[in-house]
């Protein structure tokens, strides 16, 4: 059988299908063709992504934050360099 590729929506329609219970899990995955097994590793992915969403108000979003804030001051360093060798180089001439 030909390994085909899941997009992260179609993934997620599975998985959400799968958590209301309305169907056998195993009735969902005969109609979209995949094994118990990746189901139940979609839907773990799923779950412990949004368990870390959720400790301590989503801490990744603060690193992601902090990181950016590092960021934007190296270039506004890089900024300031890079003017003062404009200026530098206007008041010396072209070499």
């Amino acid at each position: 059988m030909k390994s085909r590729k899941w997009s992260a929506d179609e993934k997620l329609a599975i998985v959400m299908e799968g958590l209301k219970e309305k169907r056998s899990v195993a009735d969902i995955c005969r109609e979209h063709k995949i094994s118990q097994t990746l189901y139940y590793r979609w839907r773990d992915k799923f779950l412990e992504g949004g368990k870390r969403g959720l400790v301590n108000g989503g801490s990744d979003e603060n690193a992601y934050k902090a990181e950016i804030e590092k960021l934007q001051k190296i270039i506004g360093k890089q900024a300031i360099q890079i003017e003062i060798l404009k200026k530098t180089e206007e008041l010396f001439g072209k070499s």
